[in-house]
């Protein structure tokens, strides 16, 4: 009881200090909405709440070391809370969450972007609790243009997209590989990576190759031309990326 009566709050925080708290946190509550909105449209499964929850339990944190007083009583030792130790403790303790986004499919793994929105909306939360609304403002600005500018910009410039293919023949009568490395070539596509594989039980003889191209519509009409040619067992086609 003791331990719990010396860590009890001694007052009630001010009217004044009431009013600026609930601007730290309704701010904190804003920008990290806005991100995680941005992140819903685009379906990933940290969105609205998460954003919002992450970005508030930051500022919450860190509202404590602008308050250090209400959590001792008048009269006793003074504790100098350190402001810069909180938001490092908030920085690394958001990384599990943001770890828990982030998923491999294949060679592909996704989930990249949102784990970054994660780390910044624990960002803003930390500038939120301090009060720094200037720099909270144009961090979340530059954060939604990023999201969303960026991601026209990158549809917009040329790329090498890479993809992992997997083509499944009759082990009897497999498709030679220089063949089926000019059946590649003709629809746009540089082989980065070949290998093989043998399945016994189905009789299926694999290339499993790395492929890149310039053009975007190359991906969708290499799996057409596959799905229409005979030799073709069957067939994966996955684009790396996040």
């Amino acid at each position: 009881m003791m331990g719990y009566d010396y860590f009890k709050p001694t007052r009630s925080p001010m009217t004044a200090e009431a009013i600026v708290i609930f601007e730290h946190l309704l701010a904190a509550l804003a920008a990290g909405g806005l991100i995680g909105l941005e992140r819903n449209y685009h379906g990933r499964a940290a969105g609205f709440r998460t954003h919002a929850l992450v970005a508030v339990a930051a500022t919450a944190l860190m509202l404590v070391t602008l308050y250090p007083d209400q959590l001792f009583p008048a009269g006793s030792t003074r504790v100098s809370v350190d402001p810069t130790r909180m938001a490092q403790g908030i920085m690394t303790g958001i990384g599990f969450l943001g770890a828990g986004v982030i998923f491999k499919e294949g060679l592909t793994v996704r989930g990249l972007t949102t784990a970054a929105s994660i780390w910044v909306t624990s960002a803003l939360g930390i500038l939120a609790g301090l009060g720094f609304y200037f720099p909270l403002i144009v961090t979340t600005l530059l954060t939604l243009g990023i999201l969303s500018v960026f991601r026209w910009i990158e549809t917009q410039i040329p790329v090498q997209l890479y993809a992992h293919l997997d083509v499944g023949f009759s082990a009897d009568a497999p498709m030679p590989e220089a063949d089926f490395r000019r059946f590649i070539e003709k629809r746009g596509f540089t082989i980065a990576n070949l290998d093989y594989r043998y399945r016994a039980e189905e009789r299926t003889f694999d290339y499993v190759v790395v492929i890149w191209t310039k053009e975007r519509d190359n991906v969708s009409q290499l799996a057409e031309r596959l799905r229409g040619e005979p030799a073709v067992r069957e067939f994966q086609l996955a684009q790396m990326g996040d």
